[in-house]
């Protein structure tokens, strides 16, 4: 089964949901136990695996704004992907970084705070 499609605040939050997923927690490290994802494999491959992430967060914040939510928390989210985006690319100390901080599940959380104050009928 493919992704919702449409504008209804239901549709977008899966659509967010599984973009974090993707992005952040797609494999668990098997020695660790800790899940990473797309954002922190990416990011080894320089500038462009940071270019293509950020992108990807940057779709992120597009999809909340389809919700109606308030400029500044847009203008939050857009600051926690272009932090991310920016410390990623320091090479080596950067790929750690990607490791521990998660723009897109710290911008999930915004949305989800949203949702359930605004919409809170929404299936979770």
């Amino acid at each position: 089964m493919g992704l919702p499609t449409g504008n209804d605040p239901a549709a977008v939050r899966r659509r967010i949901e599984a973009l974090e997923h993707v992005l952040e927690r797609s494999f668990v490290i098997p020695v660790i136990n800790r899940p990473v994802g797309l954002d922190a494999v990416a990011g080894l491959v320089p500038v462009v695996g940071d270019v293509v992430t950020a992108a990807m967060g940057a779709y992120i914040v597009w999809e909340a704004s389809n919700l109606g939510m308030p400029k500044w928390k847009l203008w939050r989210m857009a600051g926690n992907v272009a932090f991310d985006a920016a410390l990623g690319a320091v090479p080596l100390a950067g790929d750690l970084f990607d490791f521990l901080f998660r723009s897109n599940t710290r911008n999930l959380r915004i949305v989800k705070r949203h949702l359930d104050k605004h919409h809170p009928l929404i299936e979770q």
